[in-house]
C-alpha cells in the first residue's frame, strides 16, 4: 500500500473522530470512517487520483473526494486542521482510551482539567468523577478497564499492521538473500507485535543492511552493523534486522522464532544432552557443530519433531512434541470456504459480483454471503432487501458452478438472547451466525444466559466475534465461557474464530479451552471488500495458536459434511 494511502486514511479517520468529539452529524461521521477503511485498502495510490479517479473509490463520494483532493495538494485536510484548533491535543489521546467516549473525553477535560491518562487515572483514585453528570460507579469502572487494555497494548501494533510492513520488507530485500522471512512474534502469529523481526541469510550482508535502511518507510536508524540493524519507520514499530551466514539458517530461524520461555526449554533440553544450543547451530561441549542448516535438523537432534511456530510459547508443545503427540494444525491450504462475509447491502464496501468473484478466485468450494439482519437498525435491513439479494445468489451461482454460494445472515443476538426474524423466515437461509453488537456491559450471568439462549436457537449456527472484543479498544464481554461452551457442544453450534486484525476472536486460550467441551470452530474472514478476504491467514494462525486441526473447523470439511452440520442443528 503507498504510503499516501495510508496518511490519507488516517485524516479522514481523525476527521470522523473529531466530528465525534465537537457534536458533528452521526451519519456524516460513520460515512467518514467508512471511507477511511476504503482508503486505506484502495490498491491505487490515492496521490495518483483526479477527482474522477478518487470518487471511484468504494464509499467516497464528492465531499469525501475534494478533501482527498485537498490532500493531494497540501498533503493535509484544512477542515481536519480547523478542527484540530477547536479541540486540545489532550483530549484527543484521551479518546485513544477504551470505553471513553469522545464527548466524555471532552467534559473531563473541561470539568476537571483531566488532559492526560495519568491525571485520569489519579481524578478517579481521588473521586473526583464522584456526582460528575454522565459518569457513575459503572462509568469508573469502565474507564479504568479501559485504562488498563490501552497500556496492556501500549506501543504495540494490530498483526494485520505488522505482517504488512514485514512482507513488504521481505520483497523488497529477497533479491539480495539467499533466504529471507519474518520471525519473532509476528511468527508465531501473536495478536500484538512490539518490534517486527526480519531474519536473512547471506555470506555478505553488507547490501542487505544498505537496501534496509535506504526503504522509503525508515524514518530513523536506531543501530546498524553486519549482524543486526534496527530501524523505526512512519507506520510505528520498529524492524530489526538479523543477517546471519546460511548455513546457521535453521538454527537462527528456531531461535529468533521462540517465546523466551520455549527457548529456555529448547536450550534446557540440549544441556541435559551435554550440547549447547545457540543461533548459530547445535554444538557438542566441545563446540563441534552437529546440524543448523534447517529448523527440522535441530528439532530432531532434541529428540523432537518440527514444533510449528504458532506454539512454541511454552504451553504444552515440548511435552507433546516428546511424546510424538503434536496436533496437526489447521493451515489456510484446508479452508474451503467462508461463512462469514458483508457486501455492500450492509456495512460492505464491495458489491457482491466482487466479494464472489474473489471467493472464487482464491479457489473456494462454497461462500456464504452474511449480510446484517434488521436490528442493527443503522444497516436499513427489511425482509424484500434480504429477499431480493437472495433471487441475485441464484442468478449468480449460475456463473460460477464451481462455487456453492449460499445465502445467511448475521443475526443480532439481542440482550435476551433473542435474534432478528422469526422461525419462518430463518428457516429460508441456508446458514445464519449470530453476534453480539450492543449491551456489552451485561453482567455475566446475563450475558452467559445470552450466549446459551443464541446456542439453543435451531437457526444459529454459528456465534460470530464470541468475546465481542476489539483489542486495545473493546473489552471482552464477561460471560461463563465454560457454560457458553458446554451449550455450543451440547447443541452444535460452532464458535467463530474471526480473521479481522483488531478481533481474532475467539482468542487463542478460549479456544482451547473450548476445544476440551467438543466444540467446532469456524474460520471466518467476516470480509467487509475484496482485500479482508485475505485476512484468513490471521485466523488461521489464530487457529493454530488454539491447537485446532482441521477436523475441528467445519469450513474445511467438504460441502456434503458441512451441510449435514448445518442440517442436524435445524433438526
Amino acid at each position: 500500500m503507498a504510503r499516501a494511502n495510508d496518511e490519507a486514511a488516517a485524516l479522514i479517520q481523525e476527521l470522523a473522530d473529531l466530528l465525534s468529539i465537537t457534536g458533528g452529524d452521526a451519519f456524516k461521521i460513520r460515512a467518514y470512517e467508512k471511507a477511511a477503511r476504503a482508503i486505506a485498502g484502495y490498491p491505487e495510490d490515492v496521490s495518483g487520483l483526479n477527482l474522477t479517479g478518487l470518487k471511484k473509490i468504494p464509499a467516497v463520494g464528492e465531499a469525501i473526494a475534494k478533501k482527498l483532493v485537498d490532500y493531494n495538494e497540501t498533503g493535509t485536510i484544512r477542515q481536519v486542521e480547523e478542527l484540530r484548533a477547536q479541540v486540545p491535543s489532550s483530549v484527543r489521546a484521551l479518546t485513544a482510551i477504551p470505553t471513553l467516549g469522545p464527548k466524555k473525553a471532552l467534559l473531563l477535560y473541561q470539568r476537571l482539567g483531566v488532559a492526560t491518562v495519568d491525571e485520569l487515572e489519579a481524578a478517579l483514585d481521588e473521586g473526583r468523577l464522584h456526582g460528575l453528570k454522565g459518569f457513575g460507579p459503572k462509568s469508573e469502572e469502565n474507564i479504568r478497564h479501559g485504562i488498563e487494555l490501552l497500556r496492556q497494548t501500549g506501543d504495540r501494533v494490530l498483526i494485520g499492521t505488522a505482517a504488512a510492513l514485514a512482507d513488504e520488507i521481505v520483497a523488497a530485500l529477497a533479491p539480495l538473500a539467499e533466504r529471507i522471512t519474518h520471525a519473532g512474534s509476528l511468527r508465531r502469529m501473536r495478536e500484538t507485535i512490539g518490534d517486527v523481526d526480519v531474519l536473512a541469510a547471506s555470506a555478505d550482508p553488507r547490501p542487505l543492511m544498505e537496501a534496509f535502511t535506504a526503504l522509503p518507510f525508515v524514518t530513523e536508524v536506531i543501530a546498524g552493523g553486519d549482524k543486526k540493524t534496527s530501524v523505526r519507520t512512519y507506520r510505528g514499530p520498529q524492524v530489526d534486522l538479523r543477517v546471519v551466514p546460511p548455513e546457521s539458517w535453521g538454527a537462527a530461524l528456531q531461535y529468533f522464532t521462540g517465546s523466551q520461555a520455549h527457548n529456555i526449554r529448547t536450550r534446557e533440553i540440549a544441556v541435559k544432552a551435554k550440547l549447547k544450543l545457540s543461533e548459530y547451530g547445535l554444538f557438542t561441549a566441545s563446540g563441534e557443530l552437529i546440524v543448523s542448516e534447517t529448523e527440522e535438523e535441530v528439532y530432531e537432534r532434541l529428540g523432537m519433531p518440527w514444533i510449528p511456530p504458532a506454539l512454541r510459547e511454552d504451553g504444552g508443545e515440548i511435552e507433546a512434541a516428546l511424546a510424538d503427540a503434536l496436533p496437526d494444525l489447521v493451515t489456510v491450504e484446508h479452508i474451503k470456504g467462508d461463512l462469514h462475509t458483508h457486501t455492500d447491502l450492509t456495512d460492505g464496501r464491495a458489491t457482491l459480483e466482487e466479494m464472489v468473484r474473489t471467493a472464487a478466485e482464491r479457489g473456494l468450494a462454497y461462500y456464504a454471503v452474511t449480510d446484517h439482519a434488521p436490528d442493527l437498525a443503522m444497516h436499513q435491513m427489511t425482509d424484500a432487501k434480504m429477499l431480493a439479494q437472495r433471487e441475485r445468489i441464484r442468478a449468480l451461482q449460475k456463473e460460477y458452478p464451481d462455487l456453492a454460494i449460499l445465502h445467511g445472515s448475521e443475526l443480532n443476538i439481542g440482550p435476551d438472547g433473542s435474534v432478528d426474524w422469526d422461525a419462518d423466515f430463518l428457516s429460508g437461509f441456508d446458514m445464519c451466525v449470530a453476534s453480539v453488537h450492543s449491551h456489552f456491559n451485561q453482567d455475566q450471568a446475563e450475558m452467559t444466559r445470552r450466549f446459551i439462549t443464541a446456542c439453543e436457537n435451531p437457526h444459529v449456527h454459528v456465534i460470530g466475534h464470541p468475546t465481542a472484543r476489539l483489542i486495545g479498544r473493546r473489552a471482552p464481554v464477561d460471560a461463563d465461557w465454560d457454560e457458553v461452551f458446554r451449550a455450543a457442544a451440547r447443541t452444535g453450534t460452532a464458535m467463530e474464530v474471526n480473521c479481522f486484525p483488531d478481533r481474532l476472536d475467539l482468542p487463542a486460550d478460549l479456544i482451547r479451552r473450548a476445544l476440551r467441551f467438543g466444540v467446532k470452530f469456524s474460520i471466518d474472514t467476516d470480509a467487509h471488500s475484496v482485500a479482508d478476504q485475505r485476512n484468513i491467514r490471521f485466523g488461521v494462525g489464530t487457529a493454530q495458536r488454539g491447537w485446532l486441526t482441521p477436523d475441528d473447523v467445519i469450513n474445511t470439511w467438504p460441502l456434503p459434511r458441512l451441510r449435514e452440520f448445518l442440517a442436524a442443528k435445524k433438526g
